[in-house]
């Protein structure tokens, strides 16, 4: 394998290695997580190091997981910081990825409150390419959950919610005026908050479908399940995604099965997985606390399959499965094992990109993977501090209002500008003025940050240059932001 670490910042410290955040001369407000990117020789083979598609990442979990930050993330394809958005020391960041929103590209993700249980509310947050929030989605009363927000062509989103509820739950030794979290999907219009469609699991899917633990027994703190303090979670929806015009498919963690739930009347057109399929799961096609199931244009539908927690199987995987609706069936289409064996607790994605790659998020586990088509691994990547729950590899162009930012320490000036990706190099003045400076150096824009060693001059600058030299911003010591 043909090991490549992310790259280095002039301003990192000797011991860079050891270290979980980058630092920074120029914005130490910002300490993305590092990252170890490894490319094995089939994926050098295949240009994967040299490509300009970015990594979407929701850095967060500093108790557990060391992350020197909790928030949105954007690297390239060597681990190096692209855009790094801090959220505080408490608000973690769900499902960063770029959508479409009026027919323009956009940032999409999710910010609010948290519990120790997996759930949350908040809202959905839309930025343009310059960085600037547009829209915020969310769903009416019990606010949207972070799961998932799929935008539609049509300028809605689909939104999951876990409205707490009284159930009977005497038939798992419960309570019979007990609580449950139901999951709802909504479809909600972008830009009026309008719902335009509502279906709800417990309408459709009994309980006793569920594999999640029941234990009516208190626990330490003297909590029961299935009480308004602690609601039994049957289903737990984590995505919800178009299957063509006329359906949703939808997974349910809980209950091991992804559901394709037609779109007019709300109805269950089938079941794949879990105790009430309607298909025969053939081979090792059956999967268990999955994440992330999406139909893709050949048919197939893929998903991250956890295999845990509590464990099922010996590693989590990303799954291609064929469903053939006439004979019943599903078999396994391709799988993606991880390089370590590693299985994800929670958390995960799969995502197919154009050229039939297959990019990999492995949830509560820190990496991220890059596979051929066959299942062959082409790139493996590690944080040293912190998860994401999704990781997406996607086309990104960003041109930030916020200026670029340059400082000056011990004869050397530093310059980054963050969140913009059209920069290729910088180029340093100085003189006794504004009109009479004149080129220091010009550097390669390699990484977030770039140096140059500046004379002691009244007037020093570095001007960001595009593709075909053109200045695109300007920036001076002390003057941002």
């Amino acid at each position: 394998m043909v090991s490549a670490a992310g790259c280095t910042s002039d301003s990192a410290s000797d011991d860079e290695d050891a270290q979980v955040a980058w630092e920074f001369h120029t914005r130490p407000d910002l300490t993305p997580p590092r990252i170890e990117v490894t490319t094995t020789e089939e994926g050098a083979s295949a240009g994967v190091d040299g490509g300009e598609d970015l990594v979407m990442l929701g850095v967060k979990d500093k108790e557990e997981n060391n992350a020197p930050m909790n928030g949105p993330v954007i690297v390239d394809a060597e681990g190096d910081p692209v855009w790094v958005h801090p959220q505080g020391d408490t608000r973690w960041v769900y499902d960063v990825r770029v959508q479409e929103y009026e027919r323009e590209p956009v940032l999409t993700w999710w910010r609010g409150d948290t519990s120790e249980f997996g759930y949350g509310e908040g809202e959905f947050v839309v930025m343009d390419e310059s960085y600037q929030e547009i829209a915020a989605v969310t769903t009416p009363e019990t606010h949207a959950d972070f799961h998932d927000m799929t935008l539609t062509d049509d300028g809605t989103a689909l939104l999951i919610s876990y409205p707490v509820v009284e159930e009977d739950l005497s038939a798992f030794g419960g309570p019979e005026d007990g609580y449950i979290r139901s999951s709802v999907v909504h479809e909600v219009d972008v830009e009026t908050g309008e719902v335009l469609f509502e279906w709800d699991a417990l309408e459709d899917i009994p309980l006793s479908d569920s594999e999640a633990e029941f234990d009516p027994d208190a626990d330490e703190d003297g909590t029961e399940d299935g009480t308004e303090e602690a609601p039994f979670d049957p289903y737990h929806v984590n995505s919800v995604t178009e299957d063509g015009s006329d359906a949703l498919l939808v997974s349910a963690r809980n209950t091991h099965a992804v559901y394709r739930v037609e779109r007019t009347s709300g109805e269950l057109d089938w079941i794949l997985g879990g105790k009430s399929s309607d298909f025969e799961m053939v081979g090792n096609s059956s999967f268990a606390w999955q994440h992330d199931a999406e139909r893709q244009s050949d048919g197939t539908i893929t998903l991250f399959d956890n295999q845990a927690a509590p464990q099922i199987g010996e590693e989590s995987r990303g799954l291609t499965l064929e469903a053939d609706t006439e004979e019943a069936t599903v078999e396994v289409a391709a799988e993606y094992l991880p390089p370590d064996g590693r299985l994800a607790d929670s958390q995960g994605n799969m995502e197919v990109l154009e050229d039939g790659t297959v990019f990999i998020g492995w949830g509560s586990e820190p990496q991220y993977s890059r596979y051929a088509m066959d299942g062959t691994l082409l790139q493996d990547a590690e944080l040293a501090g912190g998860i994401s729950y999704r990781a997406y590899l996607q086309e990104w162009h960003g041109s930030p209002v916020e200026p670029p930012k340059m400082t000056l320490d011990g004869g050397r000036g530093y310059v980054s500008w963050n969140g913009a990706t059209e920069v290729e190099q910088w180029r340093f003045i100085a003189g006794p003025d504004e009109q009479t400076a004149a080129e220091v150096e010009t550097v390669d824009a390699d990484g977030f940050e770039s140096s140059a060693e500046m004379p002691d001059e009244a007037y020093i600058a570095v001007e960001a240059l595009g593709a075909d030299g053109t200045v695109l911003a300007t920036a001076e010591p002390g003057a941002w932001p």
